[in-house]
């Protein structure tokens, strides 16, 4: 079991740049944001890879070390720009690799990647989990997608769907010693939400959630008591604002110390006032422009962030 006290936030993160992205045929059934940018393959490719670079510049701007890997043309691999849906990095050196509901997807998993971040950024890797082996009894749970990890607490909320399942859940929980709050959700027109994090965010202090989401009156009471009793701030999400990806941000810690909240300008502009008042309490707001990725894939900015909580060999 995992014990290193571990930071909610992280200081880095693993982005990989796109080569052969597009809307993914694999897991269009259960995505219901995606697919909405009509353009040709090679359209959806150089769209992303532009928004993908100025979002890696604007994180390394506002002090984030960000580590790019350049992804393969072979195997075509869509969503690689996602890599936090297969890996996920912790404080105590563990890496966790997850098993993944589309066949395409399985093939962004690289272990030369895992290699590189300790061999070439300095990361201190001393143990790595796989629980891959679930995919062949039909059972995934697509990382931080999947979990939304309060990891000071050691609590990963995670909302039920076909990349969701509750015996990975257990398995993952076991392992890095976590108590699961396990939910339902579904949108506004009552189609299961796909990924925990699209519908929800928790640092430091501060939680966004679409609670009206989760539609079992006490499943969203104890998802509540939950992020009150840790002490977050909860600011509540409408069906619009989720669909705009108001849910996927993702905080962050500077170099400098500061608190950084990452969002798409969709998500921003999905915020009121009072809302972007209570966010920018607790952190610096940093947006970029993801549209076309968003519309493509059906992801947003914290899907394409994996953070990166492993120790420094210098440290």
């Amino acid at each position: 079991m995992t014990s290193a006290k571990e930071s909610q936030l992280a200081s880095a993160v693993l982005m990989i740049r796109p080569v052969r992205f597009r809307s993914n045929p694999l897991t269009v059934a259960s995505n219901r944001f995606q697919g909405k940018f009509d353009a040709s393959e090679d359209q959806q490719q150089t769209a992303a890879l532009a928004e993908f670079d100025a979002f890696a510049s604007m994180l390394l701007d506002a002090g984030i070390e960000v580590v790019v890997i350049e992804d393969t043309a072979e195997p075509i691999t869509p969503d690689a720009i996602f890599p936090n849906n297969w890996v996920s990095f912790h404080a105590d050196g563990t890496v966790v690799l997850y098993p993944m509901e589309a066949a395409n997807r399985r093939t962004e998993r690289r272990r030369d990647i895992i290699d590189s971040l300790a061999r070439e950024k300095g990361f201190h890797v001393s143990r790595i989990i796989d629980l891959t082996a679930h995919e062949h009894r039909g059972q995934y749970l697509e990382g931080t997608g999947s979990l939304v990890l309060d990891r000071p607490h050691r609590i990963a909320y995670a909302c039920l769907s076909s990349r969701t399942d509750l015996d990975v859940l257990g398995d993952f929980a076991q392992q890095l010693d976590y108590e699961i709050v396990a939910f339902d959700a579904v949108d506004k027109d009552g189609f299961p939400v796909y990924h925990t994090n699209v519908l929800m965010s928790v640092g430091e202090n501060l939680a966004v959630i679409c609670d009206e989401s989760i539609a079992r009156h006490e499943q969203r009471e104890a998802v509540m008591q939950s992020l009150q009793s840790t002490g977050h701030e909860v600011v509540s999400l409408t069906y619009a604002q989720m669909e705009a990806f108001a849910g996927n941000m993702l905080e962050l810690r500077a170099e400098s110390g500061l608190r950084l909240i990452a969002m798409s300008e969709c998500a921003r502009a999905s915020l009121t006032d009072e809302q972007l008042v209570v966010i920018e309490a607790n952190a610096r707001i940093i947006t970029a422009p993801v549209d076309r990725i968003e519309r493509s894939s059906g992801g947003s900015v914290r899907c394409m962030l994996a953070e990166i909580h492993l120790p420094k060999e210098s440290a």
